[in-house]
């Protein structure tokens, strides 16, 4: 919720539903520069393409075999079965790794391996298993082959000058196969986007410390840097910040002045001691963007924009900084890192019958944490992992979540849900 007579920087007051928090975010950092450098291929994977990606040559260059046997003519095959073989001479063998020596001719073949070059003359491969060797220097075939069977064509991978990856494309394992196999050792991509992480309060004590009476451990620190990390990010752990405002301040105003996101967490519930609102209205150009979603666990998030550095309030509680997390950083890291608002990121998800009812509130979108236990008709049942938003535990014991849309007062039991399942 929004504390009193506080608007956003599109004067509204109250809570804002999630996708239009979300709406906002994206808009502003769509905006913003992105910075690109050049990586040789191995440093390139899970970085982001600033530029498109032509083929510079046919890939392959020339034709293979894609199987063990015999390089033919297709037309000396023609007819060919068990009851009525043909019989070809083999006139020579093609050695792995090397250019075939000689010609294909009508009425002769040549053996060869898989990923061996198809010699000229011919244009089909016959597979082993449908030759029956007569003598060292015949052989019967029982099938006859098309042109083009068992072979991959020059240029059928991809052909010169054709797109191999588009702009914002996310390199994956294979995409680097792809450039490795057109001899691209160096591509262009969007630099990883810079997130600075601070904890406050002066409650909290490194989480390697043994905490005296009235402390606790930081957990979010840890479970930030470790979030921010797997979405690519480059992460500064500026460590625990003092409630006190001064003190406060200048370590967000460092971090910001150091990174394309910051997060905080704790300081974003609306009370006497919310530095985090008055931090980011302080830090201006333009401010607060946000105060307070729609959502639970994670109502009274902040999000605001200092220059082109973006700034999260995060709740203090683990469970509502995580979900605040996943419904708001990632997608902007996304974004920060070159991939357009637009594309959907592919989570994976199972779907599964709810073993309970459970309620809601109209108005708010709830995120429900569950477990999964398999059915013995390989169907999956969802079984709510329930907790206060400060019990760090239930999303270790969570293997994913499902959302209740702002429409609706709950969700009945055996009703089928779609499990975000976490990575």
């Amino acid at each position: 919720m929004t504390t009193k007579g506080l608007k956003d920087m599109l004067g509204r007051q109250g809570l804002t539903p999630v996708k239009e928090a979300l709406a906002i975010l994206l808009q502003e950092l769509a905006i913003l520069p992105l910075n690109q450098e050049r990586l040789p291929l191995p440093a390139a994977l899970d970085r982001v393409l600033a530029n498109e990606i032509c083929s510079p040559e046919d890939l392959p260059r020339h034709p293979r075999s894609t199987m063990d046997g015999f390089a033919v003519r297709a037309a000396d095959t023609f007819g060919a079965s068990q009851s009525m073989p043909c019989y070809l001479e083999i006139d020579g063998e093609v050695a792995m790794g090397q250019a075939p020596k000689g010609e294909v001719h009508k009425g002769k073949c040549f053996r060869i391996a898989t990923g061996g070059l198809l010699p000229q003359g011919s244009d089909a491969v016959i597979m082993f298993e449908h030759t029956i060797p007569v003598d060292d220097r015949m052989i019967e075939l029982i099938k006859s082959v098309g042109v083009g069977t068992n072979l991959i064509d020059r240029g059928d991978d991809i052909r010169k000058e054709h797109t191999a990856l588009p702009k914002n494309h996310l390199l994956r394992p294979q995409d680097l196969g792809l450039l490795a196999g057109l001899g691209i050792g160096e591509v262009d991509v969007y630099q990883q986007p810079r997130v600075g992480i601070l904890s406050t309060g002066d409650e909290i004590v490194p989480w390697s410390q043994s905490p005296p009476l009235g402390k606790i451990r930081d957990i979010n620190g840890i479970t930030l840097s470790a979030l921010a990390s797997r979405c690519g990010a480059q992460v500064t752990d500026y460590g625990i910040v003092s409630d006190t405002e001064e003190i406060f301040f200048a370590g967000v105003q460092q971090a910001a002045n150091e990174n394309d996101i910051v997060l905080f967490s704790g300081g974003s519930s609306v009370g006497m001691r919310d530095l985090g609102e008055r931090v980011i209205e302080k830090l201006g150009n333009p401010g607060i963007l946000v105060h307070g979603v729609a959502l639970k666990p994670g109502k009274p998030i902040i999000i605001g924009l200092s220059n082109n550095t973006a700034i999260f309030g995060l709740p203090g509680h683990p469970v509502s900084a995580m979900v605040c997390f996943e419904l708001f950083v990632a997608p902007a890291l996304r974004l920060l890192s070159g991939i357009p608002a637009s594309a959907t990121p592919l989570k994976p998800s199972i779907r599964a019958k709810l073993d309970r009812n459970i309620n809601s509130a109209a108005g708010r979108l709830d995120l429900v944490r569950v477990q999964l236990k398999q059915q013995g008709d390989n169907s999956f049942l969802a079984i709510p992992v329930l907790g206060k938003s400060g019990s760090i535990s239930t999303l270790s014991r969570a293997h994913g979540y499902f959302f209740i849309d702002t429409q609706s007062q709950g969700i009945h039991k055996d009703t089928e849900v779609k499990v975000h399942l976490f990575q």
